[in-house]
């Protein structure tokens, strides 16, 4: 297929018209790399903080420790209203701080020198915001499980890791390592990501000490409480053992230790598609939650009621999605893709959920073959809405269109069928992992590297079902034994080919905008067109 950069431009500015919404400054200062983000680099975050269910109120301090890569002077620090950041220290020096709504500069006296590294101290408390409908509307969950005890977790997502405590919030640039101290009342427990080091306790109350040995997304950060109840095994896996630690609350331990079976299975299917899990360091965590769950790195959070499907339900009306937990298998497929490989900006998320959405299919291909998991998938397009791009709009913190889970996952299959090898198509996966392992990238990253790695120019079939809404129509006529067919509703130089049946021969069919000719020696009333393909198709 031709790439033609004019083209591509044209789609997204079309888009930004149609679909386009006003932004502020603040949303700028949100999603951008700002002046005063851009000359340093995250190097270790240190989170202490106390937690007081009863008043729903934290308090504590962030250590962020940075390269310095330019001389500059101030330093963007986020932190979300109604919290309030009380001081900024360095080298024991209180600082001053210019606030403009969610973003705090902070302006540093010690001269900054570039390969220099240098830490701040920022205290600060509130009543952090209450998430409403979590994940999806984030912030502190505030809840009590069914014995009455303080069931709390949070979650933040597009949001932002601001909500709850102050860092660096904009996703390009993960920090490296990372200490987590959750001081919680002496009879709840907090799990956090990471490795649990050590528990400090005295006469009210106990502090977890966490720590995440590899990089971390500002989003996958967070906090669990509640009276845990924990198991654990041992997986052996591609890159040696990895430790499995659930925790839930003991009146569901029963009805954990069955479903999170699953654990495993996934863990064994997904490193044979995507290679090894990307956080042995960490080990692996399933978190009950009182919300849905969500893909926290190192600590994935599970709400699902213990049931298969999605709360029970199969998303593509297929049966197929009742043969998995869905949380289990959506949730942990991110730790590849959203933990390991991470969006620089979320307008590109659907790095993220096309390609987590299409590791459903992918657990159901290694455990009940192909044709179950193309019944799945195909199953899901009901779910797609096509109302607007995929991609969303660059440094103002804005998201595409929810379609970026379907029509992504059926973007990507599609994408298997071309390369015609699976085993080339597990590869390109794998090599996605390996040769993004732990980054973060853009949209134009992964497009590259799948056009080089399935050795086809794949620009005009990304513009197509990532920054336009058509779904590209195969129109044909027959005549006797003549076959003429076009594609409609589609972008300039789109020109995927597309296999059809006839007597249920294949054949390949390389159609583009203009119609072409093709005589057939089967009887062409019989022609189907592959389901596989992310097409409609309409005889004239």
């Amino acid at each position: 297929m031709k790439n033609r950069l004019f083209q591509t431009v044209l789609i997204a500015l079309t888009s930004l018209a149609t679909f386009g919404q006003n932004f502020t400054e603040q949303d700028t200062l949100r999603g951008s790399i700002t002046p005063e983000r851009a000359w340093w680099d995250l190097n270790y975050y240190h989170l202490d903080v106390e937690v007081q269910p009863d008043h729903k109120y934290i308090s504590g301090s962030n250590t962020i420790r940075y390269k310095v890569l330019e001389p500059k002077q101030t330093l963007q620090v986020d932190l979300q209203p109604p919290l309030h950041i009380e001081k900024v220290t360095q080298d024991g020096k209180e600082l001053k701080v210019e606030s403009n709504g969610n973003a705090h500069f902070v302006q540093l006296v010690k001269s900054q020198q570039p390969g220099d590294f240098n830490e701040i101290i920022v205290h600060y408390s509130g009543y952090p915001k209450e998430a409403v409908n979590a994940p999806w509307d984030g912030g502190f969950s505030w809840k009590k499980d069914s014995i009455g005890k303080h069931f709390i977790a949070t979650s933040n997502q597009g949001l932002g890791a601001s909500v709850w405590w102050p860092n660096k919030d904009h996703m390009y640039d993960e920090v490296d390592s990372m200490s987590i101290s959750i001081t919680v009342p002496k009879n709840l427990m907090d799990v956090s990501n990471g490795r649990l080091l050590k528990i400090e306790e005295d006469e009210r109350t106990k502090t977890y000490h966490w720590f995440v040995a590899s990089p971390i997304n500002n989003y996958g950060v967070n906090i669990n409480i509640a009276d845990y109840k924990h198991f654990g095994t041992t997986y052996q896996g591609e890159a040696g053992p990895l430790t499995l630690d659930y925790y839930v609350l003991p009146q569901n331990f029963d009805k954990a230790q069955k479903q999170f079976q699953q654990a495993p299975q996934m863990l064994k299917a997904f490193e044979h598609w995507f290679g090894p899990y990307p956080f042995y360091k960490d080990g692996f965590k399933l978190v009950e939650v009182p919300y849905l769950g969500m893909e926290h790195q190192s600590s994935v959070t599970y709400g699902n009621k213990y049931q298969n499907g999605y709360l029970g339900n199969d998303l593509s009306g297929t049966g197929w999605g009742l043969k998995f937990d869905f949380i289990i298998i959506h949730e942990a497929g991110h730790e590849w893709f959203a933990n390991n490989i991470t969006y620089k900006d979320i307008a590109d998320m659907w790095i993220h959920e096309g390609f987590t959405a299409y590791s459903e299919n992918l657990f159901l291909d290694y455990y009940h073959g192909k044709k179950a998991s193309a019944d799945y998938v195909i199953g899901t397009r009901s779910n797609i809405k096509n109302d607007r791009p995929i991609i969303g709009r660059y440094d103002v913190n804005h998201e595409g269109s929810a379609d970026m889970y379907y029509k992504g996952a059926n973007m990507l299959h599609t994408l298997r069928q071309l390369v015609e090898d699976d085993d080339t198509w597990r590869k390109t996966l794998r090599g996605l992992n390996r040769d993004f392992y732990h980054q973060t990238v853009t949209t134009k990253q992964i497009e590259d590297y799948l056009s080089e790695k399935t050795e086809k120019d794949l620009s005009a079939f990304f513009d197509q079902y990532l920054r336009s809404t058509m779904i590209p129509k195969l129109e044909y006529t027959i005549e006797g034994n003549t076959l003429n067919y076009r594609y409609t509703d589609i972008v300039e130089s789109f020109d995927m080919p597309v296999r059809i049946f006839v007597e249920d021969q294949s054949h390949w069919l390389f159609p583009n905008q203009d119609w072409k000719m093709e005589d057939f020696e089967g009887d062409l009333s019989t022609l189907v067109i592959d389901r596989n393909f992310y097409v409609r198709s309409e005889r004239k």
